[in-house]
């Protein structure tokens, strides 16, 4: 997903992701949790370079936990530019918002139409699974990968704001690891 936005936001760069530290939601909120994945991820990432963290909101409010996780990385990594993004509820609502457009690929039954707020669903994963044919499940290992590579982008930031919020954060990530020409 990140390599597909660069290529829509800044073409001119070249984007290198080192395999994302994934790790559960709850964990990584706790103190000392995420420090020790953003001192992993800035062991990893080639300079210049910039960390994104990426996690489902659940039942918190992105708003108000973004800017506190935010700060913990920075107190880690001042050296790297950072941000922090939280999908509202669930990564998977993303999926949810184009999922018109993804009626019919990787394995998603045919005549799907996007929820009218994907971001309120509690359970997208469930709500994937449903749209799966026969007894298939949503599976986060193999299938979001898959179907992050096949969602409509713009349609997800017109009918997701925490996607428009993601876009805009790598957007700035990018510009400030290179500004662009003028």
């Amino acid at each position: 997903m990140l390599r597909r936005m660069q290529k829509l936001i800044r073409p001119d760069l070249a984007l290198v992701v080192p395999r994302p530290i994934r790790q559960g939601r709850y964990k990584l909120v706790k103190a000392g949790e995420l420090e020790r994945a953003v001192e992993l991820a800035a062991r990893s990432v080639p300079r210049p370079g910039a960390i994104l963290v990426l996690i489902d909101a659940e039942d918190d409010c992105p708003a108000q936990l973004a800017p506190t996780l935010l700060t913990r990385i920075r107190a880690r990594h001042s050296d790297l530019p950072s941000g922090v993004v939280l999908a509202k509820c669930e990564f998977e609502a993303w999926f949810l918002a184009s999922l018109d457009k993804l009626s019919g690929q990787y394995g998603l039954n045919e005549g799907l139409s996007s929820p009218p707020d994907a971001e309120r669903i509690q359970n997208a994963k469930g709500a994937i699974s449903r749209c799966m044919p026969g007894s298939r499940t949503y599976s986060e290992p193999i299938d979001q990968p898959a179907l992050a590579a096949l969602f409509d982008l713009e349609l997800a930031r017109g009918r997701s704001p925490s996607f428009d919020k993601c876009w805009r954060e790598v957007a700035r990530l990018l510009n400030e690891l290179a500004p662009p020409a003028t």
